[in-house]
């Protein structure tokens, strides 16, 4: 549970936001044919997986763009899971949220499969 000045509290929450963003980027580069070799190739580097993504042609907003290149240059996602008491200089925890929504909202709507292609493919 979250605790008002302790900010490793939120912890858990934080780690599996950024763990959220980064498994549907996976998804996404790995549906426009990126290999796994690849995708695992660029460890938790948000901005390299990002940049992927966007030349590939997962359109984002500038302000979600913008926080997942953050996300590297702070390490967030490294700070978060291997060193919680250090996420004073983390964003604010509502940042990892919304962009992890957007991520899901944009990936998903590229990345589903429609149920009539799902049944067709088990006849």
């Amino acid at each position: 549970m979250s605790k008002r000045g302790k900010p490793e509290s939120r912890a858990p929450f934080r780690l599996v936001s950024l763990h959220t963003i980064e498994l549907f980027l996976n998804a996404f580069l790995h549906a426009k044919g990126m290999k796994a070799a690849e995708i695992r190739g660029l460890q938790h580097d948000f901005s390299k997986r990002t940049d992927a993504a966007i030349t590939r042609g997962l359109h984002l907003k500038k302000g979600t763009i913008s926080h997942l290149h953050t996300l590297a240059e702070t390490r967030e996602y490294l700070v978060t899971r291997y060193g919680p008491e250090m996420t004073v200089k983390m964003s604010e925890i509502n940042r990892p949220a919304a962009t992890m929504q957007e991520v899901e909202r944009k990936v998903s709507s590229i990345t589903s499969t429609p149920k009539s292609e799902i049944a067709a493919s088990r006849v």
